[in-house]
């Protein structure tokens, strides 16, 4: 809102969707008591369907309670003790991310795709005492086993794949694993069905609202990761809040195929849906096909992703001819849906895509587009009891509509700080009217209506003689072009400008050798669709952008090979 007019009170849109309260009473209790009423609700009811394997609700609390019995009497986990779950998507991932809370542990979520002094930094930085992990990516915390880890529990990804229901079940999933080796230090692990059958019970659950529950690491800008301290009430402030933002009912079907040590993953395709009572289609990783087999079979109705997943999928052949009937909420976040994109999704399918914003500091959920009035290329509006404004990032002085600045929220769903980093903690919170905010290091601007937009990564912009150029905004164009399949755009030295826009671009299937496609043909079209100092002046084409686990452009990846690559010797 206008500074100016500012009360104590967060700003409501008057977009806000009809129905809905401005504030929601969050639950006062553990995320593992939403398993457990489930459970009781509707024990018989699909909770995970795992290709052609179907999990009840009954059977999957049976199975956490088994799993957090071992936990607490074989592993000697205390309340508060960390554990690393070191895994892609499968079932063992819920049920163990589950029993860690129902043993009063705290889940520390590892992405698969680290390498070992990543795994190492983590495992130290957590002082974690103990592990799940997936059997093929053993090798690599096996040095910290005995030494830092006491117990290391290893599960297959076909391990509880009881029938593949005729779907075409990736062939890496059923590779047998080897028999682990002896850690060096002499450890060995234990196998999932091992400790599962152990025929431990664990002690009554105590865990509630204000327990820390989760140190989620966040990848960062500069320095090693730093962990987030997530309570059950931030994490459940956010996946409660998100489902009634939604429009989800305990008979959604989820597609689930963000990775779930993520929090985009983690919230809206596990701790969301169960919160419910809804059914989990579990993908271990991304493949558009089979996501299309399980959409169809299953009858999916609720798909989050990030744009360049969605992306993919919408371009696969023969995509015309699916029935996706069945999906009423497609949306996502991360990053903004390209509108030649969103376009397509509403023209050809009937789908809006409901963009949304969050951060692992904020449990993912924290502004989001309501479904009855999103706005394209948008981050949302403020949720449920969240105030989000745009201040100057030096000054902090709130800005008014439509100036860009830094976004700074307050909200129940905002960690309770990073874990034993200080220093960090006073560069990210600031106090507001008596409110503490989090700074988020984005850029964007609130327009008349309290729809946030975003601008770029506030270490991201390009300063080209003095020129602003925000790289999303002409990412965003770029996918205007016929020819442009994907598109990142970062900042090239120049010796004249200090920087020069480069994008960097992947094809559309068949545009590869053709006219429009060249690079020059590709500057001469920018030039006819934005400001002349907006206009990349280095266009490189490739066969695929790097990206993350979660669907991400990896633009950081692609920046500092260009700083490397015109400056060898830094």
């Amino acid at each position: 809102m206008n500074p100016a007019t500012r009360t104590t009170e967060p700003f409501r849109s008057p977009a806000w969707p009809p129905g809905l309260p401005a504030t929601l009473h969050t639950p006062c209790t553990s995320l593992f008591y939403n398993v457990e009423v489930a459970a009781q609700r509707y024990p018989d009811k699909t909770a995970i369907q795992y290709f052609g394997t179907a999990i009840s609700y009954a059977e999957l609390r049976e199975e956490i309670e088994r799993m957090a019995g071992y936990l607490q009497q074989a592993c000697g986990i205390q309340p508060g003790d960390r554990v690393v779950l070191f895994s892609q998507n499968c079932p063992q991932f819920i049920i163990a991310y589950y029993a860690i809370l129902r043993a009063e542990g705290v889940v520390v979520p590892a992405n698969p795709m680290w390498l070992e002094a990543e795994l190492a930094h983590v495992v130290q930085d957590s002082g974690a005492v103990a592990a799940f992990a997936g059997s093929e990516l053993y090798p690599r915390m096996a040095p910290l086993h005995g030494p830092a880890l006491r117990h290391v529990i290893l599960h297959d990804y076909a391990g509880m794949l009881r029938d593949d229901g005729g779907l075409p079940v990736p062939a890496w999933l059923r590779e047998p694993t080897p028999a682990p080796q002896a850690a060096p230090s002499g450890a060995m692990p234990v196998a999932w069905d091992a400790a599962s059958h152990a025929g431990h019970r664990p002690q009554p659950h105590q865990a509630g609202h204000d327990t820390l529950c989760m140190l989620a690491y966040t990848s960062g800008t500069t320095g090693n990761p730093k962990g987030c301290m997530h309570t059950h009430g931030t994490l459940m402030t956010a996946a409660a809040g998100s489902v009634i933002w939604r429009g989800a009912t305990p008979e959604s079907v989820v597609l689930a195929v963000a990775p779930m040590f993520h929090l985009l993953g983690m919230q809206n395709c596990m701790n969301s849906p169960l919160y419910l009572g809804a059914t989990v289609v579990l993908m271990p990783r991304w493949e558009r096909a089979l996501a299309a087999d399980l959409i169809e079979r299953y009858r999916v109705s609720v798909w989050g992703a990030p744009p360049a997943m969605m992306v993919d999928f919408f371009s696969q052949p023969g995509i015309e001819a699916r029935d996706l009937s069945s999906l009423a909420y497609v949306g996502g976040g991360g990053a903004a849906m390209p509108e030649a994109v969103a376009n397509m999704l509403q023209e050809r399918f009937g789908l809006p895509y409901v963009e949304a914003y969050g951060m692992t500091e904020t449990a993912a959920f924290i502004l989001s587009n309501p479904r009855n009035q999103p706005k394209r290329e948008c981050l949302g509006i403020a949720t449920f009891g969240v105030d989000a404004r745009v201040v100057d990032p030096e000054t902090l002085r709130e800005l008014p509509h439509g100036e860009t600045g830094e976004i700074v929220v307050h909200g129940g769903q905002v960690m309770q700080g990073y874990w034993h980093n200080e220093d960090a903690n006073a560069a990210i919170f600031i106090e507001l009217d008596g409110k503490r905010f989090l700074r988020t290091g984005d850029l964007g601007f609130m327009d008349e209506e309290g729809y946030f937009f975003m601008r770029d990564r506030l270490k991201r912009m390009i300063n080209a003689s003095g020129y602003k150029v925000w790289p999303a905004e002409v990412e965003n164009m770029l996918y205007g072009h016929p020819a442009i399949h994907e598109a990142c755009v970062i900042a090239a030295r120049d010796e004249r400008r200090g920087e020069t826009v480069k994008a960097v671009v992947a094809l559309r299937p068949g545009a590869r050798g053709t006219a429009e496609a060249e690079p020059e043909r590709i500057m001469a079209w920018c030039r006819e669709h934005m400001a002349a100092y907006k206009v990349p002046r280095i266009i490189d084409v490739v066969d695929a952008l790097p990206k993350s686990a979660t669907g991400k452009i990896l633009w950081r990846a692609l920046q500092e090979r260009e700083m490397q690559a015109s400056n060898p010797r830094a």
